[in-house]
């Protein structure tokens, strides 16, 4: 069984705390924007499309408890109340992970929707239902969009391999962070590729990063691998050179939180190091994410915001204690350690890269798979968008 990010009965949303992954499965609650704000910026959820599930979720959730109250919220009471204050929530949300483009491209289509009905003349409960809808929608879809582009993005790689004249039944990826069900609302996006080859039975090893300083590859892939059962070999992050030296590693395929007009592609730091070393070794460098990554409305990476994460995030590790030890409940005790001077003042702890289009070969959405033109630097997004 594949691990999730999200469950939901009805109205209650409930997330696991990847903080305490792999050690430790707690699924945590989320009764409020306030809580889903929190786990966002926090990390206690992360990967673009399963943040942007749980934002569209959580404003479901609110509205349909709004709808239920007695008595109803005085902004329930009309379109004129409602729309100022959705409005605010969603620009809310959209604070807590500004690089992330599926949490804005979310929060867009749900002002959309609200900007609709106010438009069309609905009342405030009807405008309400529909963002009921439009939010648990925006997480519906996720799944099988992932499984389309896992496969694209799969047949694509195929072809390349016979293309050089070689077997495609015994491939090599290597990934970077974590894009699998723990990033989205299932399946997932690079790490679904991997999923794909190997229930296709053309996949011999996966090789992940163990993408420091948050360790989502250490931590989080390594726990889906294991889940999965698919062969996999974990290598620290300033390995990648020697893992391409000495192995045959047919391609490097990663997602992305955001992608520009012309494929420039920002994604967890230490992506941008990964496609270097691939065109140094001509291996094919694959991002694979959902149309909803794509920003038309940025023409390449230098517009793309990076998040600067807190520099104390970059000097402390947690983790079970090892040899491990369990407490009265029988779990694994974790600890949180600092691995730097206590009095070190400088950090650089950016949470992305950007990756120039020019340093990757292809781009795979749901709806298929781009690649440069002759010649060209950058992508014609125009048929995969």
């Amino acid at each position: 069984m594949a691990l999730t990010s999200i469950k939901t009965s009805g109205d209650k949303i409930e997330i696991v705390n990847q903080l305490l992954l792999p050690h430790t499965t707690e699924f945590i609650e989320i009764d409020t924007i306030e809580q889903a704000h929190d786990a966002i910026k926090s990390m206690k959820i992360r990967g673009a499309p399963a943040i942007a599930s749980l934002a569209a979720l959580t404003v479901a959730s609110h509205l349909s408890r709004a709808l239920q109250a007695d008595p109803a919220p005085e902004w329930l009471s009309s379109p004129q109340l409602l729309d100022p204050y959705i409005t605010a929530q969603l620009d809310f949300l959209y604070t807590a992970r500004p690089t992330a483009v599926n949490l804005g491209a979310a929060t867009r289509r749900l002002k959309h929707t609200l900007r609709t009905g106010v438009e069309q003349g609905k009342d405030a409960s009807a405008i309400a239902q529909d963002l009921i809808q439009e939010g648990r929608e925006i997480d519906a879809e996720d799944v099988s969009r992932n499984k389309r582009m896992s496969k694209w993005g799969g047949e694509w790689l195929i072809e390349q391999v016979k293309a050089k004249g070689k077997s495609p039944e015994s491939l090599n990826v290597m990934t970077v962070c974590n894009t699998g069900s723990l990033a989205t609302s299932g399946y997932g996006t690079a790490l679904g590729l991997i999923t794909y080859l190997h229930e296709t039975r053309k996949l011999s090893r996966a090789f992940f990063t163990q993408s420091t300083p948050y360790h989502q590859g250490s931590r989080l892939t390594a726990l889906e691998l294991l889940t999965l059962k698919i062969p996999a070999t974990m290598l620290c992050d300033s390995m990648v050179g020697s893992l391409f030296q000495h192995n045959d590693i047919h391609a490097v395929v990663v997602g992305a939180d955001r992608i520009a007009r012309n494929g420039d592609t920002a994604n967890k730091v230490g992506t941008y190091n990964a496609a270097v070393l691939a065109s140094r070794h001509n291996i094919p460098f694959i991002v694979v994410a959902p149309v909803s990554t794509v920003d038309l409305d940025i023409a390449d990476g230098t517009a793309i915001p990076i998040e600067q994460r807190p520099a104390l995030e970059a000097r402390l590790v947690r983790g079970a204690v090892y040899p491990f030890t369990l407490n009265a409940q029988g779990v694994k005790e974790q600890a949180t350690v600092m691995v730097t001077p206590e009095d070190l003042e400088g950090v650089y702890n950016p949470s992305f890269d950007v990756t120039p289009a020019e340093l990757i070969s292809a781009i795979v959405t749901e709806k298929g798979v781009a690649v440069k033109a002759d010649g060209a630097s950058g992508f014609d997004l125009s048929s995969i968008v």
